[in-house]
């Protein structure tokens, strides 16, 4: 019997142009085939230091969310609990690699493609936006890292040494597992979502799209 094509998957066909420059952006195939400027990648370490600070406050509420609009029986509220405790780790990680590599993040300015990314989160910590919205913004976050810095971990890639360990802290099978298991929870919430909400989340993971492209290429000097 043919497997039921979910909501996730038709959206992923129908927007493959963009999700693959999400996911296959210049700067990202820069890093994969070991020609990426390391100024560029001290940007995108700065800057994205800088995101994960106000991603924090986000992932709290789609956490707040899940409390209050999932199923206790999915465990949505573990599954995203672990993504709040995985952060605490993210960012002590961003400060010895900016130890490593030189860059002072108390003198980092948000970049004007930074700011509207933030922005744009906070928007959707607003109690107004659904949990099922407010979860495809989380679930297409992490996998976009999750697919694009697997890519710089293929057996013909040519990654530089140095950058190997950053491209597995997000390219790892481990964290492929668990952007799984939020492309899960996202899938059961559209399941039972109304039109009104499943358009809308469309429109969020198109917003999350457009946004990771803008941050990528600030880190690669495009913008």
């Amino acid at each position: 019997m043919q497997a039921k094509i979910t909501v996730t998957e038709t959206w992923l066909r129908k927007h493959r142009h963009l999700y693959d420059g999400a996911t296959r952006h210049p700067f990202i195939r820069s890093i994969r085939d070991g020609n990426i400027d390391i100024s560029a990648f001290k940007t995108w370490l700065g800057q994205d230091y800088i995101f994960v600070r106000a991603f924090v406050p986000f992932v709290a509420s789609v956490l707040t969310k899940a409390y209050k609009g999932s199923d206790d029986g999915n465990g949505d509220v573990e599954v995203i609990l672990g993504g709040v405790a995985a952060l605490h780790d993210e960012i002590s990680w961003f400060k010895k690699e900016a130890f490593k590599w030189g860059v002072q993040l108390s003198s980092i300015v948000p970049q004007k493609a930074n700011q509207e990314y933030c922005r744009f989160l906070e928007s959707l910590i607003s109690p107004e936006v659904e949990y099922t919205v407010a979860a495809v913004a989380f679930w297409a976050i992490e996998t976009i890292y999750q697919e694009s810095f697997a890519h710089c971990l293929e057996d013909d890639s040519k990654t530089p040494p140095e950058l190997k360990e950053t491209c597995q802290r997000w390219g790892n099978e481990s964290f492929g597992e668990y952007c799984n298991s939020l492309r899960n929870i996202v899938d059961r919430q559209l399941e039972k979502a109304s039109d009104d909400v499943i358009t809308k989340a469309e429109a969020t993971l198109l917003r999350v799209l457009e946004h990771e492209v803008d941050f990528w290429n600030m880190s690669h000097r495009r913008t």
